[in-house]
C-alpha cells in the first residue's frame, strides 16, 4: 500500500471523511479513545463508515510515521449505489443484469471477475462493505481499467442487496454446487442477478436462502470447485448467450 493511498492520524482521517473522499476501510487501534477518538467515531457514524479495530503491531507495519492509532485506506474509484443504478437501468428500457460477490477477497480474481463484465454488458457489480475485497491498483491492473467503465456497488451486506433486488423486480440465482439444476437448463430472460462466493466457503447460507434459485456448474474432475472469476466468467455468458438468442 502507497502512503498516497492512505491517510493516517485522527484529525487527517475526520476531515478526509468530511471531504467526501471515498473510503475503502478504516483501521482503527483497539485501546483508542479520548476526546478526539470520540469525534472520530461520530464523524464515522454520521457517515456510515464503519471501523475495523486493530492490535497497534498492526498499523505500525503499515507506516513506520505517526499514525496516532487510525489509518483509513481511500479508494481508487468512485463507487455507486444500487437504488440508483437499477432505476437508471430500467428508464433505458434495459433489463437489468447485475454480479453480486459473496466473500471474494483475493483482488485478481475480483479484477478478472470486473473485466468479464464490462465486456458482457453487465450494468454493475456489487461488493459488501466488511469481508470483501477492496479495488486498489492491483484489482485495476488486472481488470484491464474495466473497474473505470464498470459501476461497483459497495453496500452495507450482500443479504440486503440481494433483498433490493428481488423487491425490484430482479431474479437472483446463486452459483453453488449445492444445486440441484445445471446452469445452462434455467432461463436467464427478465432481469437477471447471479451471486458467487469464495472459492473456499462460496456463497453463504443466508443469502443461498433467500436467492430465487441455486444452479450448477457440472464438474467432472477431482479437484473441488472452479476458480470464482472463471466460475462468474461461466455464469455470466450462459445469460450473454440465451439474451443473444431472445
Amino acid at each position: 500500500m502507497k502512503e498516497n493511498e492512505m491517510v493516517f492520524g485522527i484529525r487527517a482521517v475526520i476531515e478526509a471523511v468530511q471531504a467526501g473522499k471515498e473510503i475503502d476501510k478504516i483501521l482503527v487501534k483497539r485501546e483508542l479513545q479520548g476526546d478526539l477518538a470520540r469525534e472520530l467515531f461520530a464523524v464515522l457514524k454520521e457517515n456510515n463508515l464503519q471501523c475495523q479495530r486493530v492490535p497497534q503491531e498492526r498499523l505500525d507495519r503499515i507506516t513506520r510515521k505517526n499514525h496516532q492509532g487510525v489509518i483509513a485506506f481511500i479508494s481508487a474509484i468512485t463507487y455507486y449505489r444500487l437504488e440508483d443504478i437499477i432505476p437508471n437501468v430500467y428508464e433505458q428500457g434495459k433489463n437489468p443484469f447485475i454480479v453480486l460477490l459473496d466473500g471474494v477477497t483475493d483482488v485478481r480474481n475480483f479484477g478478472a471477475i470486473a473485466r468479464t463484465c464490462e465486456c458482457a454488458g453487465v450494468d454493475a457489480v456489487v461488493i459488501p462493505a466488511k469481508g470483501s475485497v477492496t479495488v486498489n491498483a492491483d484489482a485495476i491492473k488486472t481488470s484491464a481499467g474495466a473497474l473505470h467503465i464498470l459501476p461497483v456497488c459497495k453496500e452495507k451486506s450482500i443479504n440486503q442487496a440481494i433483498r433490493f433486488l428481488q423487491e425490484s423486480g430482479i431474479k437472483v440465482f446463486a452459483a453453488t454446487e449445492k444445486a440441484q439444476s445445471v446452469y445452462t437448463r434455467v432461463a436467464y430472460d427478465g432481469p437477471v442477478a447471479i451471486v458467487v462466493g469464495a472459492e473456499d466457503t462460496g456463497v453463504s447460507m443466508d443469502n443461498l436462502r433467500i436467492c430465487d434459485e441455486m444452479v450448477k456448474i457440472p464438474q467432472y474432475g477431482t479437484i473441488g470447485s472452479l476458480n470464482v472469476s472463471v466460475a462468474a466468467s461461466v455464469m455470466i455468458y450462459e445469460v450473454v448467450r440465451q439474451r443473444g438468442e431472445n
